[in-house]
C-alpha cells in the first residue's frame, strides 16, 4: 500500500517525513483546501475556499447557505478528480468554527465522513 505525506507536515518516531495512507492523504487535502485562503499560496493563488473570510460576516441562514456552496465548489474543483462531495455543513460556535465534509471516495468507491474544528482569531 502506498503512503503520502502527512499534512501537516510531520517527522515520525525514526526522524523521518510522517506519512499517512490514501484515506488520511485525502483527509489532509480535504483540509488544506478548506483552510487555505485564496492568495496564500504564492504558485496558485485561486487555491483555497476562503471560508475563514466568511466567518467574521453578520451570521445568517443566506451566509450559511452561503459558505457551504462555497466550500463545496472550492472541494469539487481542486478535488473532483479524487472524491465527490456530498454534502458540507458549516457551523460557528463561539470562537470556534467546525465544518463537517460528506463525500465519495472515487477510487475506492467508499463514503466517508470528516470532521474539522478551527479557533477562529478574534
Amino acid at each position: 500500500m502506498p503512503y503520502h505525506v502527512r499534512f501537516p507536515l510531520g517527522i515520525d518516531g525514526r526522524g523521518r517525513t510522517a506519512t499517512v495512507d490514501r484515506e488520511g492523504y485525502i483527509r489532509g487535502m480535504i483540509e488544506q483546501v478548506l483552510f487555505t485562503q485564496p492568495g496564500e499560496r504564492v504558485n496558485r493563488p485561486t487555491f483555497g475556499s476562503g471560508l475563514l473570510q466568511m466567518v467574521f460576516q453578520p451570521a445568517s441562514d443566506q451566509l450559511t447557505t452561503a459558505v457551504q456552496f462555497l466550500v463545496q465548489g472550492a472541494l469539487q474543483q481542486w478535488l473532483g478528480d479524487v472524491i465527490t462531495v456530498e454534502e458540507v455543513v458549516v457551523r460557528t460556535q463561539d470562537s470556534k468554527l467546525e465544518v463537517t465534509v460528506r463525500y465519495f471516495i472515487r477510487r475506492t468507491q467508499e463514503r466517508r465522513v470528516a470532521e474539522f474544528a478551527r479557533d477562529v482569531p478574534a
